[in-house]
């Protein structure tokens, strides 16, 4: 009736009387992150790509560290939202998702031989007329970009997060600056962590002494990945000279390595030795850990301390093993497509 539907006649001032008063509880969550299934789903929706090129867009995004993976989960980095904030605001066309689309479905047309590569590069380099603009004239047309604005994002109070040439930092409206680990989500990083990353002490480079070899002051600090050793080079060193680094052992520690140890770790790869046949054999550490190296045939070592104390004849004995694949265990699929009707095989 009226009565429900309407609200009562009101004038400024008027005093009302509620009839009920309940309380409801609700709260929003934020979408689920990507993971690489999801996002597949994603990119099919809106028909970019193709099955043959989703796990090299993955790979992608990952080693230019646009995402980084946290359990199964897809979590976008501070460098992402810059490059997305770039592309956004000086090259809305290039990432708007129908025209990807479109352009995927021209690339298919050159696939079957249906359509010219060269008028379709034509195309998207100088454009048509009047229908779009090429990628020539937008970047003639692109003016002075301010890499700083686009790389800062605010977290208040004057305090800001930048993407940096060597990572991702916080800094507040006295330049005070504190780095923020990679590792850490950008929904994470609040205004009151922010305050406590910048009022924590900061750690100083500790000079070791002189390299011997090079004249250079040696220092031990703490960078974007972790402790690590290098040569200081003169101010009026040229741009090209990069100085020796190496990164600690995880035995290791910024307060207590020496400049033996720095002078060894900035020296690695080491030679162990030759096999029979001459070719040279090094012992170093990597992404996965410390292992020898022989031509293209890697073994891993147990320990990071025998990059420095393997001999050439446990480095051989090692090699005359036959070698471990456990790690080289096939990926999951990102997406099965069904089976193959010849032999009877899923096709992933």
């Amino acid at each position: 009736d009226d009565s429900t539907s309407r609200l009562p006649q009101l004038s400024v001032g008027a005093i009302t009387h509620p009839e009920k008063i309940a309380a409801a509880d609700h709260q929003t969550k934020p979408p689920a992150r990507f993971t690489e299934p999801s996002l597949v789903a994603k990119l099919e929706e809106l028909e970019i790509g193709r099955p043959s090129t989703y796990a090299s867009i993955i790979r992608t995004i990952t080693a230019r560290y646009y995402v980084f993976k946290k359990g199964a989960a897809l979590v976008p980095t501070w460098l992402a939202f810059a490059v997305t904030k770039l592309l956004e605001e000086h090259f809305t066309k290039l990432v708007d998702y129908k025209f990807t689309a479109d352009l995927e479905e021209e690339l298919d047309e050159i696939a079957l031989g249906k359509a010219s590569r060269l008028e379709t590069l034509k195309s998207f380099y100088f454009g048509e007329d009047n229908s779009h603009t090429g990628l020539h004239e937008l970047v003639t047309e692109l003016g002075e970009i301010d890499a700083r604005a686009l790389s800062t994002f605010p977290l208040g109070e004057d305090v800001v997060v930048r993407v940096g040439r060597y990572g991702t930092y916080i800094e507040d409206g006295t330049g005070k600056r504190a780095n923020v680990d990679d590792e850490l989500p950008p929904d994470s990083l609040s205004l009151e962590l922010a305050k406590e990353l910048l009022a924590a002490p900061v750690n100083e480079d500790r000079e070791l002494g002189v390299a011997p070899d090079t004249g250079l002051m040696v220092v031990a600090k703490s960078g974007r990945f972790g402790p690590y050793v290098t040569e200081v080079l003169p101010e009026d060193a040229p741009k090209s000279a990069k100085p020796r680094t190496g990164s600690l052992f995880k035995s290791m520690s910024l307060e207590t390595i020496d400049l033996a140890q720095a002078l060894e770790l900035m020296n690695l790869p080491r030679v162990v030795g030759k096999d029979a046949e001459g070719v040279e054999i090094t012992a170093q550490n990597g992404r996965y850990g410390p292992y020898l190296k022989k031509g293209t045939d890697s073994r891993s070592l147990t320990a990071e301390e025998e990059i420095f104390t393997i001999t050439l004849e446990q480095a051989l004995e090692i090699y005359a093993q036959p070698k471990k694949r456990g790690r080289a265990a096939a990926a999951a699929p990102l997406k099965e497509l069904g089976t193959d009707p010849a032999s009877g095989k899923p096709i992933v």
